[in-house]
């Protein structure tokens, strides 16, 4: 079972939590402010949650980065290289209060977010949907929840693919990089904010 860690202690990355906590995975969540100031966000997810430092979480086998747009380069900066772990890019390049959209010239806001993390097998995910549908019963409307993906590494969304099986969820490859996260990503693409579901035939 891989190691998974969370950089970002927000509304995403404690829905992200949640779900973790929901089937008994254990993760580590972190924050800028330190572990001392997730007690009581631990408490509340559960015990297969854990607070840690940036390093901590930074230095597990899949490491979710969920941090506003504004804040990413101080959260992830001086990190050691990543050596081909998988992060999860669950961030879009807009944030509270105004929403206004990060210019990014030609660039997909994943793109840009690679450049931060040295090193490791980007798979974007988590980005599209809103928190409480991360965080909530993926099945409870009779089917599977959809989870989209993308990633220039196979290994690396195969890796992504299985986790978002195991939570429960219905996991769509978007493909590379380049195509998937333009799709999902908010604003701008076409798929942020569908609540969509698979039902068996």
């Amino acid at each position: 079972m891989p190691t998974i860690g969370i950089i970002g202690a927000g509304q995403i990355g404690r829905a992200i939590a949640t779900a973790l906590a929901r089937v008994d995975m254990r993760a580590t969540i972190s924050n800028s402010r330190g572990p001392e100031s997730l007690t009581g966000t631990v408490a509340a997810l559960g015990p297969s949650i854990t607070a840690g430092t940036r390093e901590d979480a930074a230095a597990k086998d899949i490491v979710f980065v969920a941090v506003n747009w504004s804040k990413l380069p101080v959260a992830l900066a001086g990190l050691p290289d990543f050596h081909g772990r998988v992060v999860i890019d669950a961030n879009n390049p807009i944030e509270a209060p105004l929403f206004k959209p990060v210019p990014l010239g030609d660039r997909s806001s994943s793109e840009v977010f690679a450049d931060l993390v040295p090193g490791a097998r980007v798979v974007k995910a988590f980005n599209h949907l809103q928190p409480h549908l991360v965080a909530g019963d993926p099945s409870r409307d009779g089917g599977k929840r959809v989870l989209f993906h993308s990633g220039d590494d196979a290994d690396a969304k195969a890796r992504v693919g299985a986790l978002i099986d195991r939570l429960g969820f219905f996991g769509i490859d978007l493909g590379p990089l380049a195509i998937g996260s333009r799709l999902v990503q908010f604003p701008g693409g076409p798929l942020p904010a569908l609540n969509l579901v698979k039902f068996d035939n």
